[in-house]
């Protein structure tokens, strides 16, 4: 549906890199990889992107699925409408349950698991997760920055956003006021939440819960700095909306007040001490004194801030929390004999995450530095020809998931990046 648009778009990247190079065979057969294999027009008129190798569309991924064609859709107008369509399906999925991560194409019960949660024939699990209403918002004010187009900016787009606030707005109360449950039986403790299916307890801090991480695994202290990070920066794009095109002064004021709260919770409780590397973004803490060390390869990560744009890559915090998170000082940072880097506790350990290469390049204005994650990720595909969710950090040939959209499309975020900085 999109070849002639494709090729077109990717010849002269191509030619940079060097047709016979093993760069250009992974960017041919990444970059388009969410279009030709996990994008379906549906009856209703909307987009359906599902994952991969599962058969569900997380409000996550299907998100970072389709960003690496933002610079595409500027100048294709099929490519503007399966945006639009991605988003006017997401909405839709808010809408019937904003605390749901993961939705079937049709209402038809399909689930990972039958959770004791609130159940809904649209929704594949209901894992809450900050971060899924981030992307969202996220997705339809690019669409909407880098086009020009509104036709996603509708009036259901508006109740969404009304719909986010109401959900973190609680959340910051948690304990209290928050409903959402969820326990799974007869699975790892890193797959349901404890005390009785609320989570470990946490004080108000003026950030918004999560019970779980973008890797699908539970938080351990529920305020996720990352994805408060992310929420703190979506919420700055609600206000832009608000005012410029809904023209709503109550919904601008509304998330620029919880922004404000967030922003001060991360910065009153988010940053701790470290006796080597000084003040440092913790990856979770509670409010109550807990605070968790570490980051995982999924976005958004302690990593990612610069790339979601909470902060410059220069800001002091954020380079000594770089450090950090790059040396032994991470239990998920693995060094071997072909790669370096940070996997997560969703996969086996020694597993390192091509996302988590590329966003560590993505992050980097350093050519040496971007030049060393370009050449592990060249080596990381084990000659599939494609990027993969986990790698063994001695022997790419041991591999989690074939077929991850995802990380193929950041990786060809990254691929635009290293061609800017490294030629």
């Amino acid at each position: 549906m999109f070849e002639k648009e494709l090729t077109c778009w990717m010849d002269p990247i191509l030619d940079k890199l060097g047709r016979d190079s093993k760069a250009a065979r992974l960017f041919v057969n990444c970059y388009p990889n969410t279009l030709s294999t996990t994008t379906r027009i549906t009856d209703q008129g909307d987009t359906f992107v599902f994952t991969g190798d599962i058969p569900a569309m997380w409000l996550r991924d299907s998100s970072a699925q389709v960003r690496h064609y933002f610079p595409l859709a500027k100048e294709s107008p099929k490519i503007r409408e399966l945006i639009a369509g991605l988003s006017r399906r997401q909405v839709r999925c808010i809408l019937t349950d904003p605390y749901a991560n993961a939705f079937n194409e049709t209402p038809d019960w399909n689930c990972y698991r039958a959770d004791e949660t609130t159940r809904n024939g649209l929704v594949y699990e209901r894992k809450y997760e900050t971060d899924s209403l981030c992307y969202p918002v996220q997705l339809a004010w690019l669409l909407y920055r880098e086009t020009g187009c509104m036709d996603h900016l509708d009036d259901n787009f508006r109740k969404a956003m009304g719909r986010i606030l109401e959900v973190w707005e609680r959340e910051q109360h948690h304990m209290s006021e928050s409903l959402y449950h969820f326990e799974r039986t007869q699975c790892p403790p890193s797959d349901t939440l404890p005390n009785h299916g609320k989570g470990n307890p946490v004080a108000y801090t003026g950030m918004t819960f999560s019970g779980f991480r973008p890797s699908d695994d539970a938080c351990r202290y529920g305020y996720l700095i990352p994805s408060n990070m992310f929420a703190a920066v979506v919420l700055s794009y609600m206000q832009e909306l608000a005012s410029s095109v809904y023209h709503d002064e109550e919904l601008q004021q509304r998330a620029s007040r919880l922004e404000k709260e967030i922003r001060q919770g991360i910065e009153t409780y988010g940053i701790i001490s470290h006796p080597v590397f000084g003040k440092v973004y913790a990856y979770e803490t509670d409010g109550l004194g807990g605070v968790n060390l570490m980051d995982d390869a999924n976005v958004p990560s302690l990593l990612s801030a610069p790339y979601l744009g909470y902060c410059a890559s220069s800001d002091p915090v954020y380079q000594n929390t770089r450090r950090l998170i790059l040396s032994g000082e991470n239990p998920y940072y693995y060094q071997g004999r072909v790669l370096a880097g940070i996997g997560s506790p969703h996969t086996p350990p020694e597993y390192i995450w091509p996302i988590a290469l590329s966003m560590q390049g993505l992050t980097s204005d350093d050519p040496e530095e971007v030049e060393r994650v370009f050449a592990m990720l060249m080596a990381s595909d084990a000659d599939t020809g494609f990027m993969h969710e986990g790698v063994h950090k001695d022997d790419p040939a041991r591999f989690t998931r074939p077929w991850f959209a995802w990380s193929n499309s950041l990786f060809s975020e990254f691929i635009l990046h290293y061609l800017q900085i490294c030629t």
